[in-house]
């Protein structure tokens, strides 16, 4: 799904067509976060174990019943970081002032295009996986089911996020600039390769008014 289709999927418009006036929008938001698009990322490998609700990778323990079973039979996995830079947080502050509808798009376009610099990063994690026989788990981030977000903590700490991409946590364990993603990837001896899956194919709230899908 490109782009302009994800930031329309994310404003509501699975299954109808939206107006001229909304595909403009769209398109605008689209091309400005693109003139300031600052994409920067970090990923590192891991020793991986996962029994129960524990999961262990390098000198991380996680508690997480959901992120066990996604890396179940895993010996290794990927801690990821990555941002669009602070374009997309600076857009919306401007139009909140002076366009609400078109803060909202942009909004969803960054959105879109995080997901889209994230998978990209995730083709070049699997691409390496293969030439060593091993294949991808679903990508997996704090927030998930019961992966509790205070973990994004400890993957800062090992990702160095501040100092090498320059994201940081809010009190609330909120990444700024908004616009960035961390997440955990496994990798596991399979025969099966089934490719990319759909994020939502991740999560478990089946009522997500953005469930691909729906």
């Amino acid at each position: 799904m490109g782009v302009k289709e994800e930031t329309l999927r994310y404003l509501g418009y699975q299954g109808r067509q939206p107006d001229g006036r909304t595909m403009e929008l769209v398109e605008d938001a689209i091309r400005e976060l693109e003139e300031r698009n600052a994409p920067k990322s970090i990923y590192r490998e891991y020793r991986c174990e996962a029994a129960g609700e524990t999961v262990r990778i390098g000198g991380l323990e996680v508690k997480s019943r959901d992120l066990a079973k996604n890396l179940q039979g895993c010996g290794r996995a990927v801690l990821l970081a990555a941002t669009i830079g602070r374009g997309a947080d600076l857009l919306i502050r401007k139009y909140s002032i002076s366009n609400l509808a078109k803060a909202a798009v942009v909004q969803a376009a960054g959105a879109a295009l995080i997901e889209q610099y994230v998978d990209g990063l995730e083709d070049a994690v699997r691409e390496s996986a293969r030439a060593r026989g091993l294949s991808l788990r679903p990508r997996f981030s704090p927030g998930y089911g019961d992966f509790a977000l205070e973990c994004q903590k400890d993957l800062f700490a090992m990702l160095e996020c501040g100092k090498r991409i320059g994201v940081t946590l809010t009190e609330g364990n909120l990444m700024m600039p908004s616009k960035s993603v961390t997440a955990v990837i496994g990798l596991a001896k399979t025969e099966r390769e089934p490719g990319r899956e759909s994020k939502c194919a991740r999560c478990g709230n089946a009522d997500c008014a953005f469930r691909e899908g729906t």
